[in-house]
């Protein structure tokens, strides 16, 4: 086993979405498992979500839905874009809740869902202004009415999805959510009923209560993770994702001495260095050492020197009497301080969210209770 880790709290998942359903309430949430739980492992993170009160579970990739269907979790499970025509049949036979936004899709859904003998719920996804997937505002009745005529479907959502959520004060929210409800009232007036409508991400459902609707697809709040500096501390989110290794070599360097790639950094005094077994191959940024990046060593936080390795990096230690497996830690906790995803991505002008995706498939998940 590898000295690198990430450690999952699982309690820590079940509490983030126990606020965020009281927060929500009387919609439901969807906890967003893509990307493998945002890099915190779907499978583990989906059955904590579930258990703790979410009612659905959203992917991007009918192959992430197959995952957590063969792992035995028989949530509804939402994907979340609609997939290729050729891909759409598999989706059915998963039992997904398919996204659709286009006539092509319509009737490869309907032809799956024959061949199986199932009705196949669908949601129909509008674009209210991201521009990114979705159907346009015109264009959705014409869909719901194509949908609402075939035996082999049922029309169960109407959704959309919000650009700027995270931008508190910024207008184009509530621009979307009009255009969002201009659309419902158009089908409501065609006879057209989806049982549910749904808009919020994390960010929305924080800072729009609006955009609550029946369903909040809640992704990075589940995790712990503000979804943006300016949420910051409006609801109690706890970070579940602790990314540690252990001190792997210890040397002293003279005054003079560089270090690493391109020996970017020279030493201005003699000092301890730590090589810590993670790099960017780990999901550790290359640059993140070269814009201020620390670990915590012994309950202190020490700079990274020179550039991230593939599978290494090296740490300013001083002139403490660090060891070889001393613990290190670069996301979490040690002592009284914290290193957290979102100090990450500041200076590399980035989310936290990349960050934690980022995380690669060959750092072992340990999970926690």
């Amino acid at each position: 086993m590898r000295a690198a880790r990430a450690e999952v709290d699982l309690e820590a998942i079940a509490h983030n979405v126990r606020v965020l359903r009281e927060l929500v309430a009387p919609a439901e949430l969807c906890a967003v498992v893509k990307a493998d739980g945002y890099g915190h492992g779907a499978i583990a993170v989906g059955q904590a979500a579930f258990e703790a009160g979410a009612a659905w579970l959203g992917v991007a990739l009918v192959e992430e839905g197959a995952v957590l269907r063969k792992a035995g979790i028989d949530a509804p499970i939402l994907l979340l874009s609609q997939p290729r025509t050729t891909d759409i049949a598999a989706a059915v036979r998963y039992g997904l809740q398919l996204t659709l936004y286009s006539s092509g899709g319509i009737e490869a859904a309907a032809e799956a869902a024959r061949a199986v003998g199932v009705v196949a719920p669908v949601h129909l996804k509008v674009n209210t202004g991201m521009n990114r997937v979705g159907a346009e505002p015109d264009d959705i009745a014409t869909l719901a009415k194509d949908i609402a005529r075939r035996r082999e479907l049922e029309l169960v959502a109407l959704w959309t999805h919000c650009a700027v959520a995270d931008e508190p004060g910024n207008p184009f929210t509530d621009e979307q959510l009009e255009r969002f409800e201009r659309v419902g009232a158009e089908l409501d007036a065609a006879g057209i009923a989806p049982r549910m409508r749904h808009a919020a991400n994390t960010a929305a459902a924080i800072d729009h209560p609006r955009s609550r609707y029946d369903l909040v697809r809640a992704g990075i709040g589940i995790y712990g993770i503000s979804p943006a500096p300016a949420l910051d501390g409006r609801v109690d989110l706890h970070p579940a994702l602790t990314l540690g290794a252990e001190v792997s070599m210890v040397r002293r360097v003279a005054a003079g001495e560089r270090i690493s790639y391109g020996l970017r950094h020279r030493f201005s005094r003699d000092t301890v260095v730590a090589t810590v077994p993670i790099g960017y191959a780990d999901g550790v940024p290359r640059r993140l050492s070269l814009v201020g990046g620390e670990v915590l060593v012994a309950g202190r936080r020490r700079p990274m020197v020179g550039v991230v390795t593939m599978d290494q990096l090296m740490v300013d230690c001083g002139d403490d009497p660090i060891a070889v497996g001393d613990d290190v830690v670069l996301l979490g906790r040690q002592g009284d301080e914290v290193i957290t995803a979102a100090e990450w991505a500041a200076p590399l002008e980035t989310i936290a969210y990349e960050i934690v995706c980022g995380i690669g498939s060959r750092v072992p998940r340990r999970y926690r209770p």
